[in-house]
């Protein structure tokens, strides 16, 4: 496989996994960016190119800055990937309690910053 193809296949990944994070369909990402559902299935699996206004689409959607939809950023490379895709799978039998404590507990974190770090 060449290394065109290998960076494709990492972006569909990357958009895959923060769509699943962000718990959207792919029909709903179709029906929201005007891309068919056909090919969002197609880039999220390498198979089909994703031009410059197609990624500014997700990018919106998603609120996900366009260059870490690259992977050119923090929390855009595959160790975030894979921890996304852990938190993606791991909130799915969650209550909407236990969801609304585990969002304010990632606010918490955002914005209060971590332990040593004024």
């Amino acid at each position: 496989m060449s290394t065109e193809a290998q960076e494709w296949k990492r972006l569909g990944a990357r958009l895959k996994g923060v769509r699943e994070y962000l718990g959207l369909s792919q029909q709903h990402v179709a029906q929201v960016t005007g891309i068919s559902r056909s090919a969002i299935s197609e880039i999220e699996h390498g198979r089909r190119k994703v031009d410059s206004l197609e990624l500014r689409k997700f990018s919106k959607l998603y609120k996900y800055p366009v260059s870490a939809l690259l992977g050119e950023q923090p929390g855009g490379d595959e160790e975030s990937l894979d921890a996304i895709s852990a938190l993606a799978r791991a909130v799915g039998d969650l209550t909407d309690q236990d969801m609304t404590e585990l969002l304010r507990y990632a606010q918490f974190l955002k914005f209060n910053g971590r332990p040593g770090v004024e």
